[in-house]
């Protein structure tokens, strides 16, 4: 498996604390089977975003950790005015691994005003924006068409596998379960930020989605998608997104039917 979205780097944001927790992390993280993990330090306006301090704790780490699982940089890009300004302007130490892949977040309860224009900058500055865990976010759960709007033009999802095991509460999970349905997820990844209230496992959600939903999309959603995300690629193909509205439409005519 890869994680693209995890939070290891020591004293950078409100990830790892310190170097034998970090290395603690990523230990969990190769022995759960992850083989790639994405250091994803926060850019927002609590946390300075430094990428050269972010490269040097990384080597670090590696070192210290061996082969397995392999760093690379990203970042957990907060998605407001100055940092969308910054990412025209210096494109490579905010993406994934040197990609043309972003992480995006939104504030757990707040959707900003005017995403569909700052999504266009961001594509327009050349990058494809993967949004992270709206199950987590209220206005998102409540808002599924306007994530299928922000698919349909070309972002795509990542929800976090505590969410779809349960671990962020009933509605996060229930929110992981409807993307699903509606086929608006394209990774899964831990947003690890520590060894024990956050850990770096993906294995539950794998084997959940592997028993629930299948080994297809499992393998896709947590070996595929991810592996094209880090080396730059497109993703491989997938079933296609469909609106909340389209569903119903769906449901309705299999129900209409069967009536026949």
């Amino acid at each position: 498996m890869i994680d693209i979205h995890c939070h290891p780097l020591p004293d950078t944001d409100d990830g790892a604390r310190n170097f034998e927790t970090a290395l603690a992390m990523l230990r969990m993280s190769a022995e759960d089977g992850v083989t790639h993990v994405v250091a994803t330090p926060h850019c927002n306006f609590r946390f300075d975003f430094d990428a050269e301090r972010n490269r040097k704790k990384a080597e670090e780490l590696q070192a210290a950790v061996g082969d397995t699982p392999k760093i690379l940089l990203g970042c957990d890009f907060h998605l407001a005015y100055e940092n969308i300004r910054r990412l025209t302007q210096d494109h490579e130490p905010f993406s994934i691994n040197g990609t043309g892949y972003v992480l995006v977040e939104f504030d757990e309860h707040f959707v900003p005003a005017h995403m569909d224009n700052a999504f266009y900058d961001i594509q327009l500055a050349g990058f494809t924006p993967i949004l992270t865990h709206p199950e987590r976010n209220a206005m998102c759960r409540r808002r599924l068409e306007d994530v299928h709007n922000w698919l349909s033009r070309g972002c795509l999802v990542q929800i976090t596998a505590q969410s779809y095991t349960g671990g962020f509460g009933s509605e996060a999970q229930k929110a992981c379960e409807r993307l699903l349905d509606l086929n608006m997820v394209h990774i899964v990844a831990s947003d690890a930020h520590d060894p024990r209230r956050r850990p770096p496992i993906l294995s539950a959600a794998f084997q959940k989605m592997f028993s629930e939903r299948g080994q297809t999309l499992a393998e896709l959603l947590f070996q595929g998608n991810p592996e094209a995300v880090i080396q730059g690629k497109p993703l491989p193909p997938g079933p296609t997104p469909l609106s909340p509205s389209q569903k119903k439409k769906t449901r309705w005519w299999a129900f209409f039917s069967s009536r026949r």
